[in-house]
């Protein structure tokens, strides 16, 4: 103890912060996953993002950008409109670096094998250091195969979405560097049910239109290019919007306020409305859904991403945390209940992890030209999305209480990620509306209920317990009576069984069989910590492990 009388006391027993490490390299299963699917030429790449990712400097932009929020510029001093967005330089750091590894769009211009896959680890990876600014780099990955799909005028736009260029500012959008692309579908009047849009799309030659009306949800309104669903002669259409025309003047793209919102707070989304504003046309006239549902596959791959490493990130705090706090006589994690809930935590993360990289290897399958796993994603994101956003909840919720009161402080991080989980699950369609769709894909895209059926079925044999569970599902199916009012439980039961699925196929022994005992066979899905005798805790929390691995 200090003899100054002034002093009261010395600190002692807080945590110290997460150390430099390799976020990457530290993740047991997320690195595991990119070797099983084929990415194992990106591992250097990887390490590299998980060393920055690990780095304080970048956690500390993190946080600078969510306190410093966007401020919307509506007019100049002279009271013409300006329609900006003002940002902390750490958002574009941030962005800078997204941009420059490539997780916007590499992808689509790398020859690679598992290209996907290694961007997907590295989306996992970094939402850990700042998950708001991936909102547009994950719109500008999107956008890109709907304009490529879409064919003409709109596909000069792809080599500067794909650009590994940061170069934020509106100019003309052909003298820039790179670009990043936005969205805004949805309306006031309609929400998810886009078909009920009002904003109304007249031609004024070739492929070119002006647009009228309103959008309730405009996502990174600071953004190049904007695809725009709105209503054309014929019928509910996808437009590209500039902010910059050719000529280098200001399209008609009036920001009228930025949303105060719970999470995604570094993020500017807005509402929008458009005057005369000059739009080109993506697709045919009244395909509009079809047009964006390149888009939107990509995005909801995302949300499923951004939850795993919300997840990841906080089962590490947690575990960091329980590693270097006494309580009672004895450090956290030695302590038989908390190490039942951090195993929970750890599981949780590992299952999504799993099922995240799948899907991944899934797309990366499909672009290559297999059909059967263009189907397996059809039917399987919707139900990942449904289920992994739900969890990322729950489980950044008790992550944090495992850090008590210093976990509900600000410069913990963790009521940050604890803000961000709803958006993954209302961002792409909420539970309900991916619920919906997963009956779509099973009614309306033959063969996707077979592929489903074939991965499932790749992990029979094993467990018992797995394959009583797989039976179940089978008589789902073939239930038809109240589809619709079942759907949450079924796209549920999907995702666990694919989950367990990876686990059994390429976990250690003791994953699988925990997940199994837990979220298959058992019914402790609704509460963290109440993991049975017999699980290999050691196993679980050692994979987990934020530094050591």
């Amino acid at each position: 103890m200090t003899s100054d009388p002034a002093v009261t006391h010395e600190v002692t027993n807080q945590t110290p912060p997460l150390p430099e490490r390799d976020a990457f390299t530290a993740d047991t299963a997320l690195a595991e996953a990119v070797a099983r699917h084929g990415a194992e030429t990106h591992t250097v790449r990887l390490q590299e993002l998980g060393r920055q990712a690990g780095a304080s400097a970048w956690r500390e932009r993190g946080m600078e950008a969510n306190r410093d929020l966007p401020r919307l510029r509506s007019h100049d001093r002279y009271g013409h409109r300006a329609d900006e967005v003002d940002f902390n330089p750490a958002w574009h750091d941030l962005m800078r670096f997204s941009v420059g590894w490539g997780l916007h769009a590499d992808p689509w211009s790398s020859e690679e094998k598992g290209a996907h896959v290694a961007r997907a680890a590295g989306f996992v990876v970094w939402t850990q250091v700042e998950p708001g600014h991936l909102c547009p780099i994950s719109m500008t990955y999107a956008a890109v195969p709907a304009l490529r799909r879409a064919g003409g005028e709109a596909q000069q736009w792809i080599p500067g979405l794909v650009s590994r260029d940061y170069d934020f500012g509106l100019r003309e959008p052909h003298h820039k560097q790179g670009l990043i692309a936005g969205m805004a579908m949805t309306e006031k009047q309609g929400g998810s049910d886009v078909r009920t849009n009002s904003t109304v799309a007249t031609p004024t030659g070739g492929d070119t239109y002006t647009l009228t009306g309103h959008k309730w949800f405009c996502s990174a309104p600071m953004s190049d290019v904007f695809l725009v669903l709105a209503q054309a002669p014929g019928g509910l259409t996808c437009f590209l919007v500039p902010r910059v025309l050719p000529d280098g003047s200001r399209n008609v793209f009036r920001i009228q306020r930025l949303k105060d919102k719970l999470g995604n707070r570094s993020n500017a989304s807005s509402e929008i409305e458009f005057a005369g504003t000059t739009a080109i046309r993506v697709g045919d006239e009244g395909r509009g859904v079809r047009t964006i549902v390149e888009m939107v596959s990509a995005t909801r791959l995302d949300c499923v991403l951004g939850a795993t490493g919300l997840m990841r990130g906080a089962t590490s705090q947690a575990l960091w945390h329980a590693q270097n706090r006494v309580a009672f006589g004895a450090t956290l994690v030695d302590q038989p209940l908390m190490r039942n809930v951090l195993a929970d935590l750890a599981l949780e993360a590992e299952a999504a992890t799993a099922l995240a990289l799948r899907l991944a290897a899934a797309v990366d399958a499909a672009e290559g030209g297999d059909e059967s796993e263009a189907l397996l994603r059809r039917i399987a994101l919707p139900a990942a999305k449904y289920w992994t956003t739900k969890r990322s909840i729950a489980v950044t919720a008790e992550a944090l209480e495992c850090l008590g009161g210093n976990g509900y402080a600000e410069e913990s991080g963790m009521p940050l990620l604890f803000r961000e989980a709803p958006v993954n699950s209302v961002w792409e369609g909420s539970g309900n509306v991916n619920a919906l769709d997963l009956l779509r894909a099973m009614s309306r895209d033959a063969g996707a209920v077979d592929a489903l059926l074939l991965e499932l079925g790749a992990a029979t044999g094993a467990d018992s317990r797995y394959d009583a569970a797989l039976q179940d599902l089978l008589q789902e199916f073939a239930d038809l009576g109240d589809l619709e009012y079942r759907a949450r439980r079924l796209a549920g039961r999907i995702a666990v069984l694919l989950q367990a699925a990876q686990l059994i196929r390429y976990a250690p022994g003791g994953v699988a069989d925990a997940f199994v005992a837990t979220r298959v066979a058992g019914d402790h899905v609704t509460q963290f910590g109440t993991l049975p005798r017999g699980v290999d805790t050691e196993l679980l929390l050692r994979r987990a492990d934020p530094v050591s691995n």
